[in-house]
């Protein structure tokens, strides 16, 4: 049986029926492959600039997508999701543009740790969205988070200075809070694979048409087989895999929750930027780690009657 038809089985699962914490294993194994990711672009960087590389992963992540899953996109291509790709793709690009030239001058941790504050906006968003308030368990949860992330972006002798490139990794949270929402609520309306693939195609194209007017044409050093191993991963892994286990888990999961499980993106990224970019971790690291991981648990451990009440 071949890739197609087995996820065309698993279809029928995205239901209500959809077990919780599956959905929820699924946004923890999302997070983990966004962990890996902040490195690998880190890298790849190196050679090639930064909106170049994500109209790549945008467009390599849609090819595969239409081939694999086409079932899943064509019949949702009508005029009811141009509204919504345009919303999520929008958003998307924006998280994406400010996170990725913000990278190209802080350590691949620290981005990943800035870029977890959208943890504590979402509730916010999702207010201002879909007029649900925040459980004050997630607002406790949200602020515990902060805490951490906080923690862990002190520099060296306990001051925490802001860069060009720190502000733009909070542009990215923000704008990332709002995507998360709108996608919470299409993905709910929609083929969650038929929304990933719009939002893919949508950004893609607003970074193709950046690259094209601001950064320098393609050159030999992108053919090194680093180099393409690198964005092999990030839109095979990191953009097209776990964008569809993020938008079939938020499908199930309220986004403020969702939030809270994917923030520990920051911590597989900071634990593989330590073993492979030789990024240091100072105490201050440690003690926002243990500050996230409680804000995780205080989002998870008794989420199941949220989920059914909001389903």
């Amino acid at each position: 049986m071949g890739l197609v038809e087995r996820f065309s089985k698993l279809r029928s699962r995205w239901s209500r029926n959809f077990p919780p914490n599956l959905a929820r294993l699924m946004l923890l194994g999302c997070a983990a492959l966004w962990g890996g990711s902040y490195l690998l672009a880190k890298f790849a960087m190196e050679a090639i600039p930064p909106q170049w590389l994500m109209g790549l992963r945008m467009i390599g992540a849609c090819l595969c997508m239409l081939a694999l899953f086409h079932k899943h996109i064509v019949p949702y291509l009508t005029p009811k999701i141009i509204v919504p790709a345009l919303v999520v793709g929008l958003t998307y690009w924006g998280t994406m543009v400010t996170q990725t030239i913000g990278l190209q001058t802080i350590e691949p941790g620290r981005s990943a740790f800035l870029t977890a504050a959208y943890c504590v906006l979402t509730p916010f968003a999702t207010w201002i969205i879909s007029k649900n308030r925040p459980k004050a368990i997630n607002l406790v949860a949200g602020v515990i988070c902060l805490i951490g992330v906080g923690f862990v972006s002190l520099k060296p002798g306990g001051s925490l200075s802001l860069s060009a490139g720190d502000w733009l990794t909070i542009a990215t949270a923000v704008i990332f809070s709002f995507n998360l929402t709108c996608l919470g609520v299409y993905t709910k309306r929609f083929d969650p694979i038929a929304v990933t693939f719009v939002q893919f195609g949508v950004a893609g194209v607003l970074f193709i048409i950046g690259a094209l007017f601001t950064e320098p044409m393609p050159n030999a050093s992108w053919l090194a087989p680093s180099v393409v191993a690198s964005v092999l991963y990030l839109f095979l892994g990191a953009t097209m895999s776990a964008q569809i286990m993020q938008n079939i888990g938020l499908a199930h999961v309220p986004a403020s929750q969702a939030s809270i499980i994917m923030c520990t993106e920051s911590l597989f990224a900071v634990t593989f930027s330590a073993l492979f970019w030789g990024e240091t971790i100072m105490w201050s690291s440690l003690v926002g780690f243990a500050l996230i991981f409680v804000a995780v648990l205080m989002s998870v451990i008794k989420p199941t009657k949220q989920s059914l009440h909001r389903n």
